[in-house]
């Protein structure tokens, strides 16, 4: 029997079912320094400037709750991811974080960030802060939705993945608001932090909890934006 050698082992080689049909892609694998505008927000790089109210934000309780920055969050410490580890994130291809901010103030509201990206799958991983002076106003939707929409439509992404803490039902309204299906639990897969009461110090307690797995595709966005604007604020398509 003849062997085919090594290197003519190739996808063209092997038969495929009729009307199975090969989508090439242009594999760009590292994502664009992207600016995002919706009605009241934009959606930016970090600069700079951020540092004092980024590490504001990342020092509340919440944020602490369910995220695994280290705490006291330092200045130091957001410069450190503002100037270094976010940009080098978006460079290597791992993902990206963008600044969000009011349209009509600049004030420094949120943060959505992009990790674990699957160039190959097109699949990434989405997460969102939104600071204490910011919430209440539906502002983590609109960020995550625009962003959505920009992954979808102008990066052919199929697939956004979001993880949220079982209790943590914040993170969970939101997923449900963009139009997320939970898919199911990783059990006892997450950390999180609480207040110690004992501690006169005020320390923290860590917590094993599990995780509730969500994901959005794109045809799961049809009338979510219609669904969003009946709340008081409208689609996006706007990014440069």
């Amino acid at each position: 029997m003849v062997r085919p050698r090594a290197d003519m082992l190739h996808a063209e080689h092997f038969s495929r079912p009729r009307g199975f049909q090969v989508t090439e892609r242009r594999m760009t694998t590292t994502f664009p320094d992207i600016s995002i505008s919706t009605e009241r927000l934009v959606l930016r790089p970090f600069e700079d400037a951020d540092v004092p109210a980024y590490a504001e934000m990342m020092n509340d309780e919440m944020v602490t709750a369910w995220t695994s920055v280290p705490q006291p969050y330092t200045e130091a410490d957001a410069r450190d991811w503002i100037t270094r580890l976010a940009p080098a994130e978006r460079t290597e291809g791992r993902g990206i974080a963008l600044a969000v901010t009011e349209f009509l103030t600049q004030r420094l509201v949120g943060v959505v960030h992009l990790r674990n990206t699957d160039w190959r799958v097109r699949a990434s991983e989405l997460s969102y802060v939104v600071a204490p002076w910011a919430r209440g106003e539906g502002y983590a939707s609109e960020a995550a939705l625009a962003t959505a929409q920009w992954l979808f439509r102008d990066q052919a992404f199929e697939r956004i993945e979001l993880r949220t803490a079982a209790d943590n039902t914040a993170a969970q309204q939101v997923a449900q608001k963009i139009g997320c299906i939970s898919e199911g639990v990783l059990r006892g897969a997450w950390i999180a932090r609480m207040r110690n009461g004992g501690d006169p110090f005020g320390g923290w307690l860590e917590v094993r909890t599990d995780l509730i797995v969500w994901s959005l595709l794109p045809e799961d966005l049809e009338g979510v934006s219609d669904n969003l604007a009946d709340s008081g604020f409208s689609a996006y398509s706007d990014w440069n």
